[in-house]
C-alpha cells in the first residue's frame, strides 16, 4: 500500500464502539477495526457472542474486549461507554449496529412486537448516537456510523417496522449531522442492500421473493459481508471529513434500479 492512501485512511489506535457486534454483519466490521488497528469494543445483548467476535480480534492481534449492552438501555450504554473509557481511553468512533426484525403480516402483528423492533432499531440507534454522541461533541471529534437499509425507503414489502425504524435513522443521521457538524462530529450512515442471514433466509426470502430481489440488484447477485467494510473504514477516517448527514448506499444498485 502506498504511504499516501495509508496514510488517508490511517484508523491506528482510534477507539471504536460497535452495537450488534456479535451479529452477522457488525461483527465483521468489529473485525475489520481490528485489522486496522483500532481498540475495539464489541457490544452486544448476548455477551457470549460479543466475547466470541474480541478473543477473534485478539487472535489475529488486534486489541478489543466484549461488553454486555443492552441496547434500548440508556444506563447500558453509560455503563459500556465508561467501561470503553477505563480500558482503552476516549472513544473517537461509534457503530450503531443492533436491531432485529419481523416478517409477521401487517394485520396479525401484535404492539409487543412492533415496539420490540423499534425500539431494537431506532430506539437503540438514538440512545448510541445521545450517550455516545454528547461524549464527542464534548471532546470536539468523531465519527458516528449508524446502519440504515435499502428499506428505509422506499419501503420493503414485509418487514413493516423494520423498513419505518429504518427511514428513521435515516432522518435522524441527517439531523444529527446537521446539528453536529460544526462540533467536529460527523454523523453518517451506511445504507445496505441484501446481505443475507441465516435468519433472512428462513423467514423472507422464498425462491420468488429472491428472483426479485436480484431482478431489481443491478450487480444480480447478494452482497459479500466483507464488501461493507470498505465504506465503513472510509466514513470512520479522516478521508471522509467532509462528510456527515449523508446515507452511503452498498447495494449492489439496488437504490438505482428502474425499468
Amino acid at each position: 500500500m502506498s504511504k499516501f492512501v495509508e496514510k488517508l485512511f490511517d484508523l491506528e489506535g482510534r477507539v471504536v464502539a460497535i452495537t450488534g457486534g456479535g451479529g452477522h454483519l457488525c461483527g465483521e466490521m468489529a473485525r475489520a477495526f481490528g485489522q486496522a488497528g483500532c481498540n475495539v469494543a464489541v457490544l452486544d445483548i448476548r455477551p457470549e457472542k460479543a466475547d466470541a467476535v474480541a478473543a477473534q480480534i485478539r487472535d489475529n492481534g488486534g486489541s478489543a474486549i466484549g461488553l454486555a449492552l443492552d441496547a434500548t438501555s440508556k444506563a447500558s450504554f453509560e455503563t459500556a461507554l465508561a467501561s470503553i473509557n477505563m480500558e482503552f481511553g476516549p472513544l473517537d468512533i461509534a457503530v450503531n449496529g443492533a436491531g432485529t426484525n419481523s416478517s409477521t403480516p401487517f394485520f396479525e402483528m401484535e404492539l409487543e412486537e412492533w415496539n420490540s423492533v423499534m425500539d431494537s432499531q431506532i430506539t437503540s440507534t438514538f440512545l448510541g448516537c445521545q450517550v455516545f454522541g454528547r461524549h464527542m461533541v464534548e471532546k470536539r471529534s468523531g465519527s458516528i456510523i449508524n446502519i440504515s437499509s435499502a428499506s428505509a425507503g422506499p419501503p420493503l414489502s414485509k418487514a413493516f417496522p423494520y423498513s419505518v425504524a429504518k427511514a428513521g435513522i435515516k432522518n435522524l443521521t441527517q439531523n444529527l449531522g446537521r446539528e453536529w457538524a460544526k462540533l467536529g462530529v460527523r454523523v453518517n450512515s451506511i445504507r445496505p442492500g441484501f446481505f443475507p442471514t441465516d435468519w433472512n433466509r428462513k423467514n423472507f426470502i422464498t425462491p420468488e421473493r429472491e428472483a426479485a430481489i436480484l431482478g431489481h440488484t443491478a450487480m444480480g447477485r447478494y452482497g459479500e459481508v466483507s464488501e461493507l467494510v470498505g465504506a465503513m473504514i472510509w466514513l470512520a477516517s479522516d478521508a471522509a471529513g467532509f462528510v456527515t448527514g449523508a446515507e452511503i448506499a452498498v447495494d449492489g444498485g439496488f437504490s438505482a434500479m428502474t425499468i
